[in-house]
C-alpha cells in the first residue's frame, strides 16, 4: 500500500493516466510530436537522440545555437538547433535539461511561454552547483519548486532519476525494458509522457502527482534505480 494515500482527484487522474499508458507505445496510433529542448548538453542531447531515432522532429536549443551544428547534424534530418524561445515555440512537448540554477532565469526570460505545455522535467537541485536554488528545494522539495518556476506548464517529472550514461546503455535493452519514473498532476501529461518514454526504449511507471517526485529526485532512496517496471514499482510503493 502507498504510505500517502493519494486524494480522491489526483486518483482519477492516476488512474486515467494509467489506463492511456497501458497501451504504449503509441507510435502506430498518432502522429509523432514536435519536441522542444531547453539545454543540449548529456541528458538532452542523449534523450533527444532516443527520440530523434523514434521518429520525432526535435529541437535542441541552446543561446548560441550555431554551437550545435555538429550534433544535430549528427542526428540527423530530424533534429535541428535554435534558441530556447524558439524550442519552447517549437515544441508541442518541451524538455527541460539544464543545471537547475538555471530555472530562475528560465521563469523570467520565459514567463508565459510554458502555458499549457506539456513540459517534461529532468532537473535535479545539487548543492555544490545550485546554491540559493538548491535551498529551497531541501526546503520545500523539489516538485514545488519545479512548479514554482515553470509556472503555467503541464509539468511531468521524468528522466531526472538517473545518470544520462545510464539512459544510454539501456535504452531499448534486449529483455525486460528498464523503467522510468514519472509524476505529474495532469493525466494527459502523464500519458503524453509515458508514450515519450516507451518510445525512447523505457518503461514508464507513474509514480503519482507531481508531489510524489520527491520520492526519486536526487538524493532520494528512488533515486540511481536500474529496475524493471515491476521492480520499480515495488520499490517506490506504487499499485500496479
Amino acid at each position: 500500500m502507498r504510505s500517502d494515500p493519494l486524494s480522491r482527484r489526483a486518483a482519477l487522474a492516476l488512474g486515467a493516466a494509467l489506463a492511456l499508458a497501458s497501451a504504449l507505445p503509441a507510435s502506430a496510433q498518432t502522429a509523432p510530436m514536435r519536441i522542444g529542448i531547453i539545454g543540449a548538453g548529456n541528458i538532452g542531447g542523449t534523450i533527444g537522440g532516443l527520440w530523434v531515432k523514434a521518429g520525432y522532429e526535435v529541437m535542441l536549443s541552446s543561446r548560441h545555437p550555431e554551437e550545435l551544428k555538429g550534433l544535430v547534424e549528427g542526428l540527423g534530418s530530424k533534429a535541428r538547433a535554435g534558441t530556447p524561445a524558439e524550442a519552447i515555440a517549437f515544441g508541442e512537448v518541451v524538455l527541460v535539461a539544464v543545471p537547475y540554477k538555471a530555472y530562475p532565469q528560465l521563469a523570467q526570460d520565459y514567463a508565459g511561454a510554458w502555458k499549457g505545455k506539456v513540459v517534461i522535467d529532468a532537473g535535479n537541485a545539487t548543492q555544490a552547483r545550485d546554491g540559493e536554488v538548491y535551498a529551497e528545494v531541501q526546503a520545500g522539495g523539489i516538485a514545488a519548486v519545479s512548479a514554482k518556476y515553470l509556472s503555467g506548464a503541464r509539468v511531468v517529472r521524468a528522466f531526472n532519476a538517473a545518470n544520462y550514461k545510464v539512459f544510454a546503455r539501456n535504452a531499448h535493452r534486449e529483455g525486460a525494458r528498464m523503467a522510468i519514473p514519472i509524476a505529474g498532476d495532469d493525466a494527459q501529461a502523464l500519458a503524453v509522457a509515458g508514450r515519450l518514454v516507451s518510445d525512447a526504449g523505457f518503461d514508464p511507471v507513474v509514480v503519482g502527482p507531481l508531489a510524489r517526485a520527491d520520492s526519486f529526485a536526487m538524493g532520494s532512496p528512488g533515486f540511481g534505480l536500474d529496475l524493471t517496471a515491476p521492480e520499480l514499482s515495488a520499490r517506490l510503493g506504487v499499485t500496479r
